[in-house]
């Protein structure tokens, strides 16, 4: 009878896993202390970074040294953001957010995974256009009525709930979503996901081998070390 992993293979997988996050996040912080300064108070997209770093269990000092290195304290790389857009198989549009300090090795890297699975790349707003950018609070197993009426008090766009689990999302417009998601936690309602993201108007629906040829694209772009987000118009149903 075969055995599984060992619990060492295990926990490099885990450890590898876990330092391709933080990778991620470091860069994000980086590029948001130099671009609006290393104060959390004056610079909400630095905050937000540092509040999913510490919800991944990064220190204190790795982020306070990331700070100091893109505000110049210390010596580091410089980070660029770059956007690429591209189909995957069934004409699902897909964006890829970077960060890079070389952009050659990121686009080769890029379309690389876009051809090896079926897709191709786009010029730049091939795709862009069929999503909206907007904030996102989700909150699972949270009273309906509670949530709504703090939304509502709070300054959000619009409450969606997903009857077949419960889950309830407060969409918010970027520019008002560190102020709705203090407001939500000051009512005692700490959302268990919450971020500025694309969400496309429409999806498209994919099955079958196409829709694990899509799945297979967004896994190996999201593996990409210069990949920081990415977003698709996918309904993969029940792919695999």
């Amino acid at each position: 009878m075969g055995r599984g992993p060992s619990i060492e293979a295990r926990k490099n997988a885990s450890d590898a896993k876990r330092g391709k996050i933080f990778t991620k996040l470091i860069r994000e912080i980086s590029v948001a202390a130099r671009a609006g300064g290393g104060e959390p108070a004056n610079n909400p997209r630095l905050r937000a970074a540092i509040d999913k770093a510490l919800s991944s269990n990064m220190s204190k000092d790795v982020i306070e040294r990331a700070i100091k290195k893109a505000t110049g304290e210390l010596e580091g790389v410089e980070y660029e953001e770059v956007r690429y857009e591209g189909y995957a198989p069934g004409g699902v549009a897909v964006i890829v957010d970077c960060l890079t300090d070389n952009r050659v090795r990121t686009v080769a890297d890029v379309r690389h995974a876009f051809s090896k699975c079926g897709g191709n790349m786009g010029t730049e707003g091939s795709v862009a256009f069929m999503f909206k950018r907007l904030g996102v609070l989700s909150y699972e197993g949270a009273d309906e009525e509670k949530v709504t009426e703090a939304a509502i008090e709070a300054g959000a766009d619009d409450v969606v709930v997903y009857p077949e689990d419960g889950a309830i999302d407060v969409i918010t417009a970027p520019e008002n979503f560190e102020a709705v998601k203090q407001a939500m936690e000051a009512a005692g309602l700490a959302p268990g996901y919450a971020e500025v993201t694309f969400r496309a108007d429409n999806d498209i629906a994919v099955s079958g081998e196409t829709a694990q040829q899509v799945q297979r694209l967004l896994h190996m772009l999201e593996d990409l070390d210069d990949v920081q987000n990415v977003y698709s118009n996918a309904d993969l149903g029940e792919a695999g």
